[in-house]
């Protein structure tokens, strides 16, 4: 792999594991050191274990066998005073941040028709997945606006370019973050800052990376755990299911300079999903 993050900082929310860790551990290989942050406990109204505090320091190790410096802390993205405090610890100690990948996100509470959604759900869901992401890009865009350069990229999903039936908080969530993603490019074209969002399809729950994501969909869905990945597949073009590190190394391209030209756009990492 090129070294081409070398010399950078990359701030990586929902680090713990799945996507976020093939993230983190693909920036270190590619050079860069890391801030790693993510909640490090369980959320009430979220019905499954989200990231905990060894699975995040367990991705500060692989990225550190990469020469990769490494700081964690955990953060709940629905806290600014949370965020802000991480982001102030990783420009002491780095400098400079150059790139944010945002992609702390819950997939339930959902399989619900919309007018089963309570409240409290609808919420939860906007909060962590959507407001969460422009908190972390109103923290560390006024530093990269103020360097005159960096690369935000925005983990949206296919359900940010289309619907599916049961899931209209992550919907409505994943499609405000592909809007967010647009106007902040906009907003920061001026300073050299480039945002763009990533869209991934169905991901293989990966042991490697301890993924849970679309067992958890499909939890939701009523869908048997042992039948789970068949199922997905079965709407695949290409007839499997995407891999983590099929989505990391799209992140990476988008954070490093190979992609200077690129902002304001949607990457899709989806065997082709979106394309009918």
């Amino acid at each position: 792999m090129s070294a081409d993050l070398a010399g950078k900082t990359a701030f990586v929310t929902g680090a713990a594991r799945g996507i976020g860790r093939a993230c983190a551990v693909e920036f270190a290989a590619a050079g860069a050191d890391l801030m790693l942050v993510d909640i490090t406990r369980n959320l009430p109204g979220v019905p499954y274990p989200l990231g905990s505090q060894s699975q995040l320091d367990y991705t500060a190790e692989l990225c550190r066998e990469h020469g990769a410096t490494v700081v964690t802390q955990a953060v709940d993205v629905r806290e600014f005073t949370e965020i802000r405090a991480a982001v102030q610890v990783a420009h002491e100690r780095f400098g400079r941040l150059d790139v944010l990948l945002n992609n702390a996100g819950i997939a339930a509470p959902s399989g619900k028709v919309a007018h089963d959604i309570a409240e409290s759900e609808w919420r939860l869901m906007l909060d962590v997945d959507l407001s969460g992401a422009w908190r972390t890009i109103a923290t560390v865009g006024r530093i990269m606006v103020t360097q005159r350069s960096g690369s935000i990229v925005n983990v949206a999903s296919t359900a940010g370019l289309v619907g599916y039936r049961h899931f209209a908080g992550y919907v409505a969530a994943k499609h405000g973050l592909v809007g967010l993603t647009k106007a902040v490019a906009l907003d920061y074209a001026p300073n050299g800052v480039r945002v763009n969002a990533l869209c991934p399809g169905s991901v293989r729950d990966s042991s490697e990376y301890e993924g849970r994501m679309l067992a958890e969909i499909a939890r939701s869905l009523g869908v048997g755990v042992d039948e789970h990945e068949s199922v997905f597949v079965q709407a695949q073009p290409t007839n499997k299911l995407v891999e983590p590190g099929e989505v990391a190394a799209a992140a990476r391209w988008l954070a490093s300079d190979d992609a200077r030209g690129v902002t304001g756009a949607v990457v899709t990492v989806d065997g082709g999903f979106t394309a009918r």
